[in-house]
């Protein structure tokens, strides 16, 4: 891999970027850089729920299918739940069994019509991206 990695600056680089996507006036944008906005809060609150693991201890597995770090929402909370452990799981397990975080969020919203893309699906994930980079920062 020829890219480093910096989970928790990523995650409030990624964060500050869909800020500014959904705020974006211009009226033949608006609607198309929302639903954009939306996504990359979802990349924003996978990579501060991904630092969140490693400040937890968790490692990289030599499968990645199974690995948390390779994974999305939902399947990332899927993958914390079965293997969380330890003394710090509990700040993990508390996110990833949480049902509304992330709710209706999946990386195929890249591929959908704008239209699929609810915006109150984007104010919700803007809380729970804010949410999780704010307790990674803590």
């Amino acid at each position: 891999m020829i890219y480093g990695r910096d989970l928790a600056k990523s995650a409030r680089r990624h964060f500050v970027a869909a800020d500014r996507l959904v705020s974006d006036t211009l009226p033949s944008s608006t609607q198309g850089n929302r639903a954009v906005a939306g996504y990359v809060y979802g990349i924003a609150g996978e990579l501060a729920l991904k630092e969140l693991m490693r400040l937890a201890g968790i490692r990289e597995l030599s499968d990645r299918k199974q690995d948390p770090f390779f994974a999305h929402f939902p399947h990332i909370k899927t993958l914390i739940k079965n293997g969380a452990a330890g003394r710090r799981a509990q700040v993990l397990l508390k996110h990833a069994l949480n049902d509304r975080l992330f709710h209706d969020w999946d990386t195929a919203m890249r591929y959908a019509p704008t239209t699929d893309v609810k915006s109150s699906w984007i104010d919700d994930w803007k809380a729970d991206a804010e949410t999780l980079v704010n307790e990674m920062n803590s």
